[in-house]
C-alpha cells in the first residue's frame, strides 16, 4: 500500500534556521522559492551571472547570488534547472560546496539514478517532485491548496533526510494536498513512460493522427481541430475531476458507446507491446543515453523535429483560431 504524507506528518521546524538555496528560476523555480518563503523558510535564489531571471527574482523580494555562492551558504540545494544541464552545473557550482550533513534535492531523479551526478556519500540526497507544472505549484499554493507531490531518500548521511525532504514538501504547499513515497528508480522510469507513451508522445501523435484522418477524409481544418485538439482539455479536466467513470457519466450514452467499442480498436495489443519496448528502453538507460549524446552534440534531431512540429496544420490552424478565442490566455511560443 502506497504511503502518504500530509501537514500533520510534516515538520517545518526541521528547516528552521536553514537556509534553503533554489537552483534556477523558471516555472518550478520560481515556485518553489516564493511559496517555501512565503512558508517562513530562509530563501535564496542561484543564478548565473546575466541570467534575465536575476532581476525578476530580486523584483518578488528574493535574495539572489550565484549558483556557486548560493550553494556554498546553503543547508538545503534544491536543483530546478534542466536535466541535460544539471551535470554540469553541479561539477562547476554546487560539488565544490557540498560538506558533510548537507542535503541536496532534485525534483526529477533523472540525473542521479542514470550516473550523470554522483554525490560524495557524507550528504543527504532526497527528492520532492510536484506532480504539475510550476505555475500550478504557485497558483494553488497562493490559493491556499497545494499540488501533490513524491518524496523519495536516495542517500540518509545526517539520519533525518526524510524530514528535511517532508519539511520542504510542506513549505512548497505540497502536504496540503498529499506526499507520496516513492524512490528515485520508480520516479524516473514512470516519469519518463508517461511524458512518452501516453502524456505528451502518445496524445501529441493521436491528436495530429485524427486530424490527418479528418482532413484527408475533406472535413474542414477547422472542425477537425475543433474535435480532437480543442475538446481534449474538456474531457481530460472530467478525467482529472473523477477519474474515466465521471467522465463516461458526464459524456453523451452515444459517446460512452464510441469509448467502449472503438478504443480497444486504436490502443491495440500491438500498441501495448510498443509501449513495453519503449519502457525497456527507459528502464535499461537507452532512452538516457541517446538523450545525452543528443545534447552533446548540440541538439539535431531536437531542433529539426521542433520545427518541423510547429508547422504541421493542427499547429497553424489551431493558432488562428485560438487568436479568435478572448478568453484564452496568450500563451503562444
Amino acid at each position: 500500500m502506497a504511503i502518504m504524507y500530509y501537514e500533520k506528518d510534516c515538520d517545518l521546524g526541521a528547516l528552521q534556521g536553514k537556509t534553503i538555496a533554489i537552483i534556477g528560476y523558471g516555472s518550478q523555480g520560481h515556485a518553489h522559492a516564493l511559496n517555501a518563503k512565503e512558508s517562513g523558510m530562509k530563501v535564496i535564489v542561484g543564478l548565473y551571472e546575466g541570467s534575465k531571471s536575476w532581476k525578476r527574482a530580486e523584483e518578488a523580494g528574493l535574495q539572489v547570488m550565484t549558483a556557486k555562492d548560493a550553494a556554498a551558504a546553503a543547508d538545503f540545494i534544491m536543483i530546478l534547472i534542466n536535466d541535460e544541464k544539471q551535470a554540469k552545473l553541479y561539477d562547476e557550482s554546487i560539488k565544490p560546496a557540498l560538506k558533510p550533513g548537507k542535503t541536496l534535492a532534485f525534483a526529477h531523479g533523472f540525473n542521479i539514478h542514470f550516473g550523470q551526478i554522483v554525490p560524495p556519500k557524507d550528504i543527504n540526497v532526497v527528492m520532492i517532485a510536484p506532480k504539475g507544472p510550476g505555475h500550478t505549484v504557485r497558483e494553488q499554493y497562493a490559493a491556499g491548496a497545494g499540488v501533490p507531490c513524491l518524496i523519495a531518500v536516495y542517500q540518509d548521511a545526517s539520519g533525518d533526510a526524510k524530514r528535511l525532504g517532508l519539511a520542504y514538501a510542506a513549505a512548497i504547499g505540497g502536504a496540503r494536498a498529499g506526499v507520496l513515497e516513492t524512490t528515485f528508480k520508480e520516479e524516473t522510469e514512470t516519469d519518463l513512460f508517461g511524458e512518452q507513451a501516453v502524456l505528451c508522445g502518445g496524445v501529441s501523435a493521436l491528436m495530429k493522427a485524427g486530424y490527418e484522418v479528418l482532413t484527408e477524409a475533406g472535413y474542414q481544418p477547422e472542425s477537425a481541430y475543433f474535435e480532437v485538439m480543442h475538446e481534449m482539455k474538456l474531457i481530460i479536466d472530467l478525467v482529472n475531476r473523477g477519474g474515466l467513470s465521471y467522465m463516461r457519466y458526464s459524456i453523451s450514452d452515444t459517446a460512452e458507446y464510441g469509448d467502449y467499442v472503438t478504443g480497444p480498436r486504436i490502443i491495440t495489443e500491438e500498441t501495448k507491446n510498443t509501449m513495453r519496448q519503449v519502457l525497456k528502453e527507459i528502464q535499461n538507460g537507452t532512452f538516457a543515453k541517446n538523450w545525452i549524446s543528443e545534447n552533446q552534440t548540440n541538439r539535431p534531431f531536437f531542433n529539426r523535429t521542433r520545427a518541423i512540429e510547429a508547422q504541421h496544420p493542427i499547429e497553424i490552424v489551431g493558432k488562428e483560431l485560438r487568436s479568435m478565442m478572448s478568453w484564452l490566455p496568450k500563451s503562444e511560443v
